[in-house]
């Protein structure tokens, strides 16, 4: 008698496997295209602004992200999880009060704030250690309650699971900045070129607000009281604003504080806007790129462990966790082995920098804590652990915190890289600790040991192949030599552990191709 239910739940896995990773792969597509168009964005604002009008930039769009992290950041996921609850028992009624119940709490925070920083201007500019941060938070703010009821929106597009919905309106907002902002700093306008940039950022909020609501309202999107809705709502997202807002004040504070460390270490004021936009503005964006990946897969996730859980389809949700945590080790142990071999060349290619080269390969092993975190965090406040994920915040930010004020005096620019990696490595192993608890055992040990040889096998490898080509070649072909031997490498390392099973791949995807080109449409 349980044979048949076992194999009935492991076929509901595999079917909902398959449509998570359909989901996950066109939102891996869109998510890519939009990271790969803001990254550049980042290469052209870096040669166009400097690395200290870069710093700039960067420090206002910091402190703006904290606000819009107070207005609506623990919103999306909530509503979405309350529109996943109303959808199980068929209520469109309690879809739309619960939607309306978010868009108010949002403009609740957003509009006040807008209002309180215009008052206090004064008092409130001097946060920054340059004016020219203030000039450019000014601009931003204008776009808050925009973009905070902008989230909201998404949010009924993620609860649906209208995924094409949501990654396109994103993808078209990263679009209008980046043409905007190009436009803006070519042209003749009389106006500083940072604030150009702000501007740019300013205009692609109201444009993803416009559409957003529009669909939204053609596809049927309709409000009513919120009534019933509120509190739980409320209740629900203080936990998630809360560690966002404190992540995003954490940033804030860290743009304040790491240039003063340095100043008080003897750095000039330029030499330690430098030093941040080098961290900030060059390596992260490339350390962030499993983000876009990993993203995805949270994305199509939380809706699916969101029923399992309602459903307490126990077995279900633990194989549901397992995929995605594999799948995230897979991601972020493939990117290793290029940022150490290639990535000084990929700091002077993309920013003729070659300090920011250097600490994308020393930060190249920040990625396994980071992706952890990044999907443990989502899959835990899926499934209602929103206290716990900020109590193991606070844990890591209190040691980025302390990184960042002793540091700097001895490692200029890698006193962050150490904060991170610190930060990360305590959110991680907390994170994996309570799933394993609410989930069940967490099997990735043999994984994650094969995993490590592939990574350490390909490196070692690569850095040798590299020095060596570097004697004998100039800088590009050994560049584009020991790219593709890493990449030739990853494949063989990954066929031979059986970490991918291309096989599968193969059989799965291209036989339906060519049965579907080939039938008359």
């Amino acid at each position: 008698m349980y044979a048949a239910p076992h194999k009935k739940v492991r076929a509901q896995i595999k079917y909902s496997m398959q449509n998570l990773y359909r989901s996950a792969a066109l939102v891996t597509v869109f998510a890519t295209i939009e990271h790969g168009l803001g990254f550049l964005y980042r290469i052209i604002l870096s040669r166009m602004l400097g690395a200290e009008g870069l710093g700039v930039y960067q420090v206002a769009l910091t402190v703006f992200a904290v606000f819009i992290t107070i207005s609506s950041s623990g919103l999306p996921i909530t509503l979405s999880r309350a529109i996943s609850k109303h959808r199980a028992r068929g209520s469109l009624q309690g879809e739309r009060a619960a939607t309306s119940a978010a868009i108010l709490i949002a403009l609740l925070f957003s509009v006040p704030l807008t209002v309180l920083l215009f008052v206090a201007r004064t008092p409130f500019s001097a946060v920054f250690s340059d004016p020219r941060c203030a000039d450019l938070f000014y601009i931003m703010i204008f776009g808050l309650s925009f973009t905070s009821v902008y989230a909201i929106i998404r949010g009924t597009f993620w609860g649906n699971k209208r995924f094409l919905a949501y990654s396109l309106i994103e993808l078209i907002e990263e679009i209008v900045m980046i043409v905007a902002g190009v436009f803006l700093l070519l042209s003749g306008a009389k106006i500083a070129d940072v604030n150009k940039a702000a501007i740019a950022v300013l205009i692609s909020y109201l444009c993803s607000f416009a559409i957003a609501l529009v669909y939204f309202i053609v596809k049927g999107g309709r409000f009513s009281s919120p009534r019933g809705e509120f509190l739980p709502l409320l209740k629900s997202s203080l936990p998630i604003t809360a560690m966002r807002t404190s992540s995003s004040l954490m940033n804030s504070l860290i743009s304040v504080i790491f240039p003063m460390r340095l100043m008080a270490a003897g750095f000039t004021s330029s030499r330690a806007l430098a030093e941040y936009g080098v961290v900030y503005g060059m390596v992260m964006p490339v350390i962030m790129i499993p983000s876009s990946l990993i993203g995805s897969i949270a994305l199509v996730l939380v809706p699916e462990l969101s029923e399992c859980f309602y459903k307490k389809q126990t077995e279900k949700l633990s194989a549901l966790v397992g995929k995605a945590l594999n799948t995230t080790l897979l991601i972020a142990g493939m990117l290793i082995p290029f940022f150490i071999v290639c990535g000084q060349d990929v700091g002077i290619l993309l920013y003729s920098n070659a300090e920011s080269g250097k600490m994308i390969a020393v930060c190249a092993f920040i990625l396994i804590p980071m992706s952890l975190t990044m999907i443990c965090t989502s899959i835990l406040n899926s499934l209602g652990h929103e206290r716990m994920t900020l109590l193991f915040f606070l844990l890591g930010s209190g040691a980025m915190l302390a990184c960042v004020w002793f540091l700097p005096k001895y490692l200029a620019g890698g006193a962050l890289c150490i904060g991170m990696a610190s930060d990360y490595l305590i959110t991680a192993v907390c994170s994996l600790i309570l799933l394993r608890k609410k989930t069940g055992a967490l099997k990735q040990g043999k994984f994650l040991l094969k995993l490590a040889v592939s990574i350490v096998v390909v490196t070692v490898s690569g850095v040798l192949l590299h020095r060596l080509l570097s004697t004998y070649l100039s800088y590009l072909p050994a560049f584009v030599l020991a790219f593709t031997f890493t990449a030739l490498a990853e494949v063989a390392f990954l066929a031979i552990f059986r970490l991918f099973d291309f096989r599968a791949f193969f059989v799965r995807f291209l036989p339906k191709r060519r049965k579907k080109i080939a039938s008359p449409s």
